[in-house]
């Protein structure tokens, strides 16, 4: 993902052999996380192809950023269970057709820079808190059980179903060891496989030695098809479209609806917004046009709604992945999307062979990747508080739901503002005998503390030599400044003088911004 990627020509024809290339390992990278996301969601495999169908064909088109791909995403999975659970299967179409319309409405009136507006501390604890749960809900999946319940029940019950498992042995212990061989066979890929082979995705080798493994063995575990109602709709994919009723409709308007609609909005354009964000850093071609893909992810999260379908946003993996193989326009995502509807419509068949503790290893897998702290080292270099705000945020987002952890992570990241631009402390020093005072400033200098800064100078004795030091000064506005200016011809006319490093302090701020560019690149 570190890789800079050559500025792309113009044109599909001049790029379309390498277009053609990323778009088969881009849909080698979707095919597995499709059907990992769905059921991990709580939904039929075949849901998740068909959204990752439409952001292909549809988002790809439309989007705003040209070398992101569009499909379900892990991001979404816990909300889309919640969902699921407490408003039903046949709403939650609904839901996300309001959702895409929000999007839409949201990019149509210049809003997509706003949604990039949250904390970094928020978003990477959304993801690790997400991740924690679907660790911790698939670990049991693997196993071929369902789920126990919440986040801390699937959780602190990974011990008691483990040993519950070796102990019991038969099917259960069969999947776990397929999905444990599947977890070994992602991470040894990833790490040892041969340069010209890495085009070939981890979790596509898992899964196929998986499915190797198991039918060579004859296991009797849980397939695909044993996740749907009637297992010959593995031969359909279109079964699974569920299109709303006008009964469910008219319960759009619902308080419950509408906050569920307007959560996976949020959520979906933040996480697509951020993902926009850092493939951009991976190539040197166009930049984004965040409204243009707000409103794209709108459109096609609209079509999935329609359809009764998971949720789509701009997915960081497939995107990265298409960026690496050498994608260089939208062809390359609209191409992908191409094959996942001739799999879709041609190869269904293979779906009866995929044994479900593999798939659960791939969001196992996922999960740990999600929750691992690698972003802890460049949050500190924002300070201690955007840790805090960092686990506050998963510890909610695990006891809890998403929601409440978001909600919570973002008014503490309000609070921290607040508190950053109304906090001014001031250290006095005072030598009577050299007639000296030093004043040093820690925090904010803005209008709020200007009557406590106002107080301090005054304190200061005619005829003084004053000195203001700003080492640890994080901001000072044009209302301070000009207070320290008026205050310094008034002190002069008593025979005093005023000492300040203009010329550091100009300095200071200028390597502070430059600063936090790189610490906030190196977080996305």
């Amino acid at each position: 993902m570190s890789k800079i990627a050559s500025k792309p020509e113009q044109g599909f024809k001049a790029n379309f052999s390498n277009d053609l290339l990323a778009s088969v390992v881009v849909f080698l990278v979707a095919l597995p996380l499709c059907m990992g996301v769905s059921i991990a969601s709580g939904v039929s495999p075949m849901a998740g192809l068909i959204t990752g169908i439409i952001g292909g064909l549809v988002v790809g088109f439309l989007a705003g950023s040209p070398l992101q791909v569009s499909g379900p995403a892990a991001g979404l999975t816990v909300l889309v269970w919640q969902l699921v659970q407490s408003q039903g299967l046949a709403m939650l179409g609904v839901i996300v057709l309001l959702a895409g319309i929000m999007q839409l409405v949201a990019g149509l009136l210049k809003l997509g820079q706003w949604f990039r507006a949250v904390s970094p501390a928020v978003i990477h604890g959304m993801l690790a808190g997400i991740g924690v749960l679907i660790f911790a809900s698939q670990f049991h999946v693997m196993l071929d059980k369902k789920p126990i319940g919440d986040g801390i029940q699937n959780f602190t019950g990974i011990p008691h179903a483990l040993m519950e498992t070796l102990a019991a042995g038969g099917t259960s212990q069969q999947a776990l060891y397929i999905g444990l061989f599947t977890i070994v066979v992602i991470a040894l890929w990833t790490k040892f496989a041969p340069k010209k082979l890495k085009v070939l995705p981890a979790p596509l080798i898992g899964v196929a030695l998986a499915v190797l493994v198991s039918a060579v063995m004859q296991l009797k575990i849980k397939y695909i098809p044993d996740l749907l109602p009637n297992p010959d709709d593995i031969n359909n994919i279109w079964s699974v479209i569920q299109y709303p009723t006008l009964e469910n409709l008219k319960r759009a308007l619902e308080p419950a609806i509408l906050m569920a609609a307007a959560s996976v909005a949020f959520i979906a354009s933040a996480e697509t917004l951020l993902c926009a964000s850092a493939v951009d850093q991976m190539h040197q071609g166009p930049r984004t046009k965040y409204d243009k893909e707000l409103s794209a992810q709108g459109v096609g999260n609209a079509l999935c709604g329609v359809l009764g379908v998971l949720p789509m946003t701009g997915v960081i993996v497939r995107s990265s992945a298409n960026v690496e193989a050498g994608g260089k326009t939208r062809a390359s995502a609209i191409l992908h999307g191409a094959w996942l509807l001739i799999f879709a419509t041609v190869l269904t068949f293979t779906l009866k062979y995929i044994p479900v503790a593999a798939l659960a290893a791939v969001l196992v897998f996922t999960g740990y990747k999600l929750a691992y702290p690698k972003a802890l080292p460049s949050l500190l270099k924002f300070g201690k508080s955007e840790v805090a705000i960092y686990f506050i945020t998963i510890v909610t987002i695990v006891s809890t739901n998403l929601l409440e952890g978001v909600l919570l992570g973002l008014g503490l990241s309000l609070l921290k503002l607040l508190y950053a631009f109304s906090h001014l402390d001031i250290k006095w020093d005072e030598d009577i005998v050299k007639n000296r005072t030093t004043l040093h400033l820690k925090g904010a200098a803005t209008i709020i503390g200007l009557p406590k800064l106002a107080a301090a100078l005054e304190k200061v004795r005619p005829g003084a030599e004053a000195h203001i030091h700003f080492d640890h000064l994080d901001y000072i506005d044009h209302a301070c400044l000009d207070l320290l200016t008026n205050w310094e011809k008034q002190h002069e006319a008593t025979g005093g003088s005023l000492e300040i490093e203009w010329e550091d302090l100009s300095q200071k701020f200028h390597q502070r911004r430059t600063g936090a560019r790189k610490a906030f690149a190196a977080v996305q």
